[in-house]
Order: C-alpha cells, then sequence, then structure tokens
C-alpha cells in the first residue's frame, strides 16, 4: 500500500529516539533495525510496539545507555558475558558476530549473556545468519517473569522462553521462532486492552481452570499461560521451556537462584558452520532436499499448501520493503507522544 512509511524511515525514527534518550548511537542503531525487522516480518507485538517500552525503561533508568559487556568466560568456543543490562538487541547482535566469526574456524561457538535488557523478536535476528550460509540457534529466558505455568499446575513460574533456529537452504532459508507457552505476555496484553479473548483456552484462572480470558492473568493473584500444546499436550511445551531454562540461565550461571533485577534476559547464541561438519554442500543438498519434500506433500483440507517454517515471514518481509510498513493500530498512537517529547517527527505521512 502506497503512502506508509518505509523499513528505512521508521528504522531512523526509532534509532534518533533511542539517541535522544540518551543511547549510543550505535546500539541505538542495532535496537531500532531489530525492532523494525520484528515488524517486517509479521511480528508485531516484538516489533516497534516495543519502542515506548524501551524508552519508558530508559527513563527508570534500567537500562545501562553505554559501554561494553563484561567478559566471565572464553574458551574460545564457549564464552559467557555479563551483558550489565545493556541494550539486548545490541548485546544479541555483538555475540551474534563473536559466534558467526569463530564458528568458521571451530565449528561452532556458543555465547551465553547473563543480565541483558530485553531482546526483542528472535526472528529479527535469523536471516543474517543464514545469508552467510550459517545455521544458529537461539533461545532466552527473562529470570524476572513468571507467567507461564508448568504442565499439571497453574501458577506462574517462568516466561514463555521462545526457541529460534534457522538454516540455509537452496532457496529461503528455514527459520523458526516458537515460544514455550501457547502464546505471549504481550499478546495477551494486547487481547485484554482490546476487550478480546484467545482464540482457545490458551490459560488457566486463579483456581486452576483452563480459560480463554486473557484477564484472568491480571487477576489477584494471577493466572498463568499453558504451556504449548495446552491443557492435554502441555507436558512438550513444559519440557522444552525447561530446556531453555537450563541453555540460558543454567549455563550463564544467572537466573531464577538470583535476585531480581527487573525486565531483562538471559540469552544462549550457538552458531554452527556446516563447511567443517559434513560439508556446506551436502548440508544445503539435505535441507533443501527435505524441504522440497515436505512443500510437494499434498495439502490437506483447510489448506492451500504445505509452507516452510518462516516461509510467510519472509513474503511479508519482502512485501513492506516494497510497500512499507504495516503497523498494528496501537503502535502509532504509542509512538506519538514520546516524538513530541524527545522533539522529533514521526516519519511521513504520518507527522
Amino acid at each position: 500500500m502506497p503512502g506508509r512509511p518505509s523499513a528505512v524511515a521508521w528504522t531512523s525514527f526509532a534509532a534518533a529516539a533511542l539517541e535522544r534518550a540518551g543511547m549510543e548511537a550505535a546500539k541505538a542503531a542495532a535496537v531500532a533495525d531489530v525492532l523494525v525487522e520484528g515488524d517486517l516480518l509479521g511480528h508485531t507485538t516484538h516489533g516497534l510496539q516495543l519502542l515506548p517500552l524501551y524508552l519508558a525503561e530508559i527513563e527508570k533508568k534500567q537500562i545501562t545507555l553505554s559501554g561494553e559487556p563484561g567478559l566471565l568466560a572464553d574458551h574460545p568456543a564457549a564464552v559467557t558475558w555479563d551483558g550489565r543490562r545493556l541494550p539486548g538487541p545490541w548485546l544479541t547482535l555483538e555475540a551474534i558476530a563473536l559466534a558467526a566469526a569463530r564458528a568458521r574456524t571451530l565449528g561452532s561457538c556458543t555465547v551465553v549473556v547473563r543480565r541483558s535488557h530485553h531482546i526483542g523478536c528472535l526472528a529479527a535476528y535469523l536471516k543474517r545468519v543464514t545469508d552467510q550460509g550459517l545455521l544458529i540457534l537461539l533461545t532466552c529466558s527473562d529470570p524476572s517473569g513468571t507467567g507461564v505455568a508448568p504442565h499439571g499446575g497453574y501458577r506462574g513460574v517462568y516466561t514463555p522462553n521462545p526457541l529460534a533456529a534457522a538454516w540455509p537452504t537452496d532457496g529461503d532459508p528455514v527459520m523458526l521462532d516458537v515460544s514455550q507457552s501457547i502464546t505471549t505476555n504481550l499478546m495477551t496484553r494486547r487481547l485484554r486492552a482490546e476487550g478480546r479473548r484467545f482464540p482457545a483456552q490458551w490459560a488457566v484462572d486463579n483456581r486452576g481452570e483452563p480459560t480463554d480470558d486473557p484477564a484472568a492473568l491480571f487477576t489477584d493473584p494471577p493466572g498463568a499461560l499453558l504451556p504449548t500444546g495446552g491443557a492435554d499436550h502441555g507436558h512438550k511445551g513444559y519440557a522444552l521451556g525447561l530446556l531453555v531454562e537450563a541453555l540460558t540461565g543454567g549455563l550463564a550461571g544467572h537466573g531464577r537462584a538470583d535476585p531480581k533485577e527487573g525486565w531483562g534476559a538471559t540469552v544462549f547464541v550457538q552458531v554452527s558452520d556446516p563447511s567443517l561438519f559434513g560439508g556446506r554442500e551436502d548440508f544445503v543438498r539435505q535441507t533443501s532436499r527435505l524441504s522440497r519434500l515436505c512443500r510437494e506433500t499434498p495439502a490437506r483440507p483447510g489448506f492451500d499448501r504445505v509452507r516452510l517454517p518462516g516461509e510467510n515471514g519472509l513474503r511479508r518481509r519482502e512485501a513492506q520493503l516494497r510497500d512499507g510498513v504495516e503497523l498494528h493500530p496501537d503502535v502509532v498512537p504509542a509512538l506519538r507522544p514520546w516524538a513530541s517529547k524527545l522533539g522529533i517527527a514521526l516519519p511521513e505521512p504520518l507527522q
């Protein structure tokens, strides 16, 4: 659709807002890039909708605006940083860059980051790795959050704990970004604010009864989100949620056993170079063959065809890079007060 601001315009706006709020220029640019990439891929709860929340965190002095992470361990295929509550997207991009560089020599490199601030949409990091012919596994948890109930329980214990991964084929990369709860906290807040309900019983209330009402998570005491798989098969999402906790808080040596510091993240990044295993050519031959077999599978009733993980997001990205970024209706009204406060103009034609 003509008339929508471009991705470049939104990235410039977000970077300018963060800089005006006091963030170092390189860090502001990294955060802006990741937020806009989230919207390009269609993850509208984890795109520019996060910018007002990040700006509010800066006002509350909950984000460290300058400096470098602390080095806690370097072995060299296993690296641990203290993120010092620096901007999460910048820390994650730096961790990916280090892991990718070392993977080309070592085969794989893992970087874990404790005490990062929130890192945004995990899918937003993936394509930049597969474009280099590399495979990435990325996950995070927030040791301050407790919105997801373990299977069989109804009190929140841990966070949605998204798990993302991507790898190249001879066409589009395969890209997945899956929370270990049926939905996310931000989507729950959006639905509650709009007076809408979950499409199914995605949560339990504070008595343990499954419910489709997002407001059940805001009672006193609160209910909780169910693990992926729901009331019947939530043991699967529960198990994967615990795996994420081991990869993040466990390997970083900092998490739920420590005092809470506020909204943030513990991050696990692992990058592998297929060239140092069975070879890049054979890696792509295998991933491409499986991708074709999936796409060529006859579609069952209700589906026009079989798609691969990330395929719809990549098509949205292409369209929005061409036609401008389509934001959720809540986003621009939330950005206007910050634009005024920081003395910057919204992108045309929204001014």
